[in-house]
């Protein structure tokens, strides 16, 4: 089997769903294809996510082409540092680019701004803090841009989406210290029990990737059998993330389906009651 291949097409829940959080942009086929296929297994919304300005620009001309698209906006951490200091390596997909300082960040900061004002844009994100990628030299500019997009996001009454990868307590800090938007979304939660306890009550939706059926994830299944009814989402972040048996495999929002049967198992609930909270939850959250 070709690590390369798109894996099959699972069998279609009997209840639709929505996918919180892909990236149509970086996937293999048109958008059209791609919506279809979810369609296809009763994932019938998506939500896509912009990394970047030009990201977000396609994000939200794609929602406003397609009805089961809903768009969010923002510079993703790991952009703000290449941003300001330059990435002469090229290091991200994007290729090199020279540093452009504080002025060019409040540059596209404010495009961000304009964009997260259209009604079809639901979301300010994937924003929030990653010290995996990103070194110390890159953690201020990270966080700058962390506060303007949650500013951005409560100034236009749209959702926060937040990527927290490696930072956790800096980036439960942050949302403390700004005020967190009414609602703000945890994309591919990577956090443990004892910290979706504290998201949970602080009203944060917590969404749930492939990475939840991996073999060495049991943390993150053990954070998701306490996380309310009321707050889970699910999500494929495709490309990435591909759910098991399929890991290392293209991965697309018609794969949902494998993901949310996983999480049902977890939390001990029938996949049709799961389906119809996800649904519910993902329609608050995003406000469609």
């Amino acid at each position: 089997m070709s690590r390369t291949e798109a894996p099959p097409l699972p069998e279609p829940l009997r209840v639709p769903v929505a996918d919180s959080h892909t990236h149509l942009d970086m996937q293999d086929v048109t958008v059209e294809e791609g919506l279809a296929r979810a369609a296809a297994v009763n994932v019938t919304t998506v939500v896509q996510v912009g990394c970047d300005v030009k990201g977000s620009h396609w994000a939200a001309e794609t929602a406003a082409a397609h009805p089961s698209v809903h768009a969010s906006v923002a510079l993703h951490p790991n952009e703000a540092p290449r941003i300001v200091h330059g990435d002469p390596e090229g290091t991200a997909r994007q290729g090199a680019r020279e540093a452009g300082g504080k002025a060019a960040l409040d540059e596209a900061l404010a495009e961000i701004d304009a964009l997260a004002a259209l009604a079809h844009v639901r979301a300010v994100g994937e924003t929030g803090l990653d010290f995996f990628r990103t070194g110390p030299e890159g953690v201020a500019a990270q966080e700058e841009s962390f506060r303007a997009h949650i500013e951005i996001a409560k100034r236009h009454g749209k959702a926060l989406v937040i990527h927290d990868r490696e930072a956790h307590a800096d980036v439960l800090r942050v949302l403390a210290d700004a005020g967190a938007p009414e609602r703000t979304v945890f994309h591919c939660y990577s956090g443990d029990a004892e910290m979706a306890r504290t998201c949970a009550a602080a009203g944060y939706f917590m969404s749930f990737a492939g990475n939840v059926t991996f073999k060495n994830a049991q943390p993150l299944r053990d954070a998701l059998a306490v996380v309310p009814a009321e707050l889970v989402l699910v999500e494929t972040d495709a490309p990435f993330l591909t759910p098991a048996p399929y890991r290392g495999r293209p991965n697309a929002p018609y794969l949902i389906p494998v993901t949310l049967r996983a999480m049902a198992e977890v939390r001990n609930t029938d996949e049709d009651t799961l389906a119809a909270a996800v649904y519910d939850n993902t329609a608050r959250a995003f406000d469609f």
